[in-house]
C-alpha cells in the first residue's frame, strides 16, 4: 500500500446530515470504513458541517477522526481535534458578528418565526421552542430582545408557518446584507458572518494542509454546501452531491452519488483511486 506524501495528497470535505449519517442519525459500517480506509492512504478528511461543534464531535468521533480539524457551524467555527482536550476538541477559529441589523429585519418580516443564536462557546440562546434535535442539549430559553446582547456566530431562523419554497421567496425578497445565509430543506434559515461559509473555512485549511488546489473533494446534500461545492470546482477539484439532494445541489455538484440511505459517501470513497487515476 502507498502512503500519499506532499503533493499527492487529496483534502476530501464531508457534511455531516443526510451525507453521512441518515435523518434519524444512523453512520453505516460502509461510510466509517471507506473514511478510515481513504484516510489509512495519507489523505485527509475534514468533516464540514452546519452543526455546532458540541453537536458534530460525537458524528466525527464515530467516523474515527481523532485528530486534526473540522469545519462546524457553516464555517463560523473551525474545531482542532484531539484527545488531549478535555471534551475531545477546542475552539481553533471562531468568527463572530453583531446579530442585531439582521435579526431587526427578520423579526419584523416574521413576526411568528422562531429565533436563536449560536453564542462563541457553541451553546444556542432562543426565545420560542425549537425540535429537540435541531440546537442539540446545550441551549437556554431567553426573551426575544436578549438573542442581540452581543457578538453571535450564526442565527437561525426556523418559521412552521411556511413551506421550504415560499420561506425561501420571502428570504430573498429581502435582500440580507452583510451576512451569508442558507436556506435548508425546511423553512429553516441559517445566517452567518458575512463572507463565510464552509468553502471560505475549507479553503484556509487547504492552504495549511498544503494540498494542491486541484486536488480538493467534497460531498454534502444540502443548499448549505454549494458554496463549497463551487469551491471545489473552481479549483479543478471535483464535489458530489447525495442522491436525495435538491435539485439545485445536484446541479451544482461534478457528480451524483448515492442517496445517504444507500451510502452515498462509501460509493465516492471507494472511487477514489479511480478518481486519482483518471488524472494522471
Amino acid at each position: 500500500m502507498t502512503i500519499a506524501t506532499g503533493d499527492d495528497r487529496w483534502l476530501i470535505a464531508i457534511d455531516i446530515d443526510g451525507t453521512l449519517v441518515t435523518d434519524d442519525g444512523f453512520l453505516s459500517e460502509q461510510v466509517t470504513a471507506e473514511v478510515a480506509r481513504v484516510r489509512s492512504l495519507g489523505h485527509e478528511i475534514i468533516v464540514a458541517t452546519g452543526r455546532s461543534a458540541a453537536n458534530a464531535f460525537p458524528v466525527i468521533k464515530d467516523i474515527g477522526i481523532q485528530t486534526g480539524y473540522a469545519v462546524c457551524s457553516n464555517g463560523a467555527v473551525t474545531i482542532e481535534l484531539h484527545e488531549s482536550h478535555e471534551r475531545g476538541f477546542k475552539p481553533h477559529e471562531v468568527i463572530t458578528f453583531d446579530p442585531a441589523p439582521v435579526l431587526g429585519e427578520l423579526i419584523k418580516a416574521l413576526p411568528n418565526a422562531h429565533f436563536a443564536v449560536e453564542d462563541v462557546d457553541g451553546t444556542y440562546r432562543f426565545h420560542r421552542e425549537f425540535p429537540a434535535y435541531a440546537l442539540g442539549d446545550l441551549n437556554r430559553e431567553t426573551p426575544l430582545e436578549e438573542l442581540t446582547s452581543h457578538p453571535v456566530s450564526r442565527v437561525v431562523v426556523l418559521s412552521p408557518e411556511h413551506d421550504a419554497e415560499e420561506f425561501g421567496n420571502m428570504i430573498d425578497r429581502l435582500g440580507l446584507h452583510s451576512v451569508t445565509y442558507a436556506i435548508g430543506y425546511t423553512a429553516w434559515l441559517d445566517i452567518a458572518p458575512s463572507g463565510v461559509s464552509k468553502a471560505s473555512a475549507l479553503e484556509k485549511q487547504r492552504a495549511v494542509l498544503g494540498i494542491k488546489p486541484s486536488q480538493v473533494i467534497t460531498i454534502g446534500d444540502g443548499r448549505n454546501d454549494i458554496q463549497m461545492f463551487e469551491w471545489a470546482r473552481e479549483l479543478g477539484g471535483y464535489a458530489f452531491a447525495m442522491g436525495q439532494a435538491p435539485e439545485e445541489v445536484k446541479e451544482a455538484a461534478t457528480a451524483v452519488t448515492a442517496a445517504v440511505e444507500d451510502h452515498g459517501v462509501a460509493q465516492v470513497l471507494a472511487g477514489f483511486e479511480g478518481i486519482v487515476y483518471t488524472l494522471k
